[in-house]
């Protein structure tokens, strides 16, 4: 289930990718199978472990176009390891909900950036969040989770100040946000056979349309997206230094 629209943020083969707080690895396998160099970047050791498992068995069934790199590793979003202007594309999705230092972290990302390079940052949604917030304290309230709510205008904000120009925006998954108020509602932290019965049926309808990608849903969820979607998804630029500059 992909977060950014690569339509709206197209990725050419060769382009070095780096995905940070790459978690479970979903963009980052997109952008390999893509053609690009990808490095996936997680402070997480286990999931980090994972990513590397998936890009080693996509190279071996040939997933992967001729050309195209993927390492995995661990690393600090607010320290990374890499030279400045190392990276042709930079996405950043769902984490910077979670980082105390979000300007830090822009800073870092706009470092590795190269002039010319596109960055895409995907966060929860206000409006749907906001629900959330108010229907569990444990939602947010846990080691690592959500500290913040930004409103739209207050990241674009950000990615202004950090240097970056936002050139679009958009809003996604929209058929998720009724199955998270539903698990705050009766209970965040009950899962699998756990969970309360609606929560288990919509889980359930959320898997059958992430296999099966049915018309009727994924046309729903484009009429839903800009009332109700989960994640609020913004791309922008790293301009090029003036010549005098250069």
């Amino acid at each position: 289930m992909l977060t950014v629209d690569f339509t709206r943020f197209p990725l050419a083969a060769g382009d070095r990718v780096l995905d940070l707080g790459c978690g479970a690895g979903r963009h980052a396998f997109e952008c390999y199978r893509r053609g690009a160099q990808v490095v996936a970047l997680d402070q997480n050791a286990e999931e980090i472990r994972e990513v590397a498992k998936w890009f080693a068995a996509m190279q071996e069934a040939g997933e992967a176009p001729a050309g195209a790199t993927a390492t995995a590793m661990e690393g600090d979003a607010l320290n990374l390891p890499f030279p400045d202007a190392s990276f042709d594309v930079v996405i950043i999705s769902e984490v910077m909900e979670h980082i105390p230092d979000d300007k830090g972290v822009l800073a870092e990302m706009v470092r590795v950036l190269k002039p010319g390079g596109r960055i895409a940052i995907t966060v929860p949604r206000y409006g749907p969040e906001k629900v959330c917030w108010t229907l569990s304290d444990a939602y947010h309230e846990v080691e690592g989770g959500h500290i913040r709510i930004y409103k739209a205008d207050e990241l674009l904000g950000k990615i202004r100040e950090a240097g970056l120009k936002p050139y679009g925006t958009h809003h996604a998954h929209a058929l998720h946000s009724p199955y998270w108020w539903l698990k705050c509602a009766f209970g965040v932290g009950r899962d699998g056979e756990d969970a309360a019965l609606p929560v288990r049926a919509y889980h359930k309808l959320l898997v059958w349309d992430i296999m099966k990608k049915p018309l009727a849903t994924r046309v729903a969820e484009q009429l839903l997206n800009p009332v109700v979607g989960k994640s609020f998804v913004a791309y922008a630029t790293k301009p090029h230094l003036p010549k005098a500059e250069a």
